[in-house]
């Protein structure tokens, strides 16, 4: 069983206020807590934050929160505060404020491969299937070595594909992450890396380290929300499902 943990912050650079959009009714990031809650694997599940504006939505939903120091680089130093006041737990999940549509049974294999596999870290790729993923910076690319351990990521395109369709050998990084605690707190120590600092990437510093984060592939990846009219969409998308539930109630 792992820990899981929902970084939030309010100040996203596309999208502010990301967190507390609620046309669907209830706020994005209580999408994502109900998501992670239906995984077998995970014991609890809770929101980090430095916002109070945060903080007082998840509050109002139930939902425990963590509030964390508002000084961290990025979501995987926000989990390690997390991971501190936690000495007996020994996996802890990241999983991104804005997958609400992230497949619970997704959560449980990526929480097996930790479990088995080994390594400091694990994460979740799934084949990118298009051409404008492939050349899209905001889908992030991860090639792996024969093990199934990560060799790098990036926003470019990798690898190179000099014949043929390469959107067919391209493999998209999701927005999950395991650690054990260890590497996780290991992890908080270090400097941001120079690999991290020119791709903008968290997990870089981890493999300018020398971690290993070995990568289990998934058939889809869900659409995350960095945009408006990624989150209209998926508002839709919400609305439709209600509409269906609600039919089949009244079969």
């Amino acid at each position: 069983m792992a820990v899981l943990v929902i970084p939030a912050r309010y100040g996203s650079r596309r999208l502010p206020g990301k967190p507390l959009l609620a046309e669907t009714g209830k706020p994005l990031i209580l999408h994502v807590v109900e998501r992670a809650l239906m995984a077998s694997s995970v014991s609890r599940a809770l929101v980090a934050t430095d916002d109070i504006r945060i903080e007082r939505a998840v509050k109002k939903m139930g939902v425990e929160v963590f509030m964390t120091s508002p000084d961290h680089c990025c979501g995987t130093e926000r989990v390690a505060e997390v991971a501190r006041s936690m000495p007996d737990e020994e996996l802890f999940i990241n999983l991104q404020g804005d997958e609400p549509e992230v497949d619970p049974e997704d959560i449980d294999l990526h929480v097996r491969t930790l479990s088995e596999c080994g390594e400091e870290m694990a994460t979740l790729a799934a084949p990118i299937g298009t051409e404008e993923g492939l050349n899209d910076p905001s889908v992030v690319k991860v090639v792996v070595d024969a093990r199934g351990n990560a060799l790098y990521f990036s926003r470019a395109p990798i690898p190179l594909c000099r014949d043929g369709d390469r959107s067919a050998a391209m493999l998209r990084h999701l927005g999950i992450y395991g650690y054990r605690r260890d590497a996780l707190l290991a992890y908080a120590e270090l400097e941001p890396s120079p690999l991290e600092e020119t791709e903008k990437l968290e997990q870089l510093r981890a493999l300018e380290a020398g971690m290993k984060i070995r990568v289990a592939c998934v058939e889809e990846a869900p659409p995350g929300i960095d945009t408006m009219d990624a989150y209209r969409a998926f508002v839709r998308r919400h609305a439709a499902a209600v509409a269906r539930d609600q039919e089949g109630l009244t079969d």
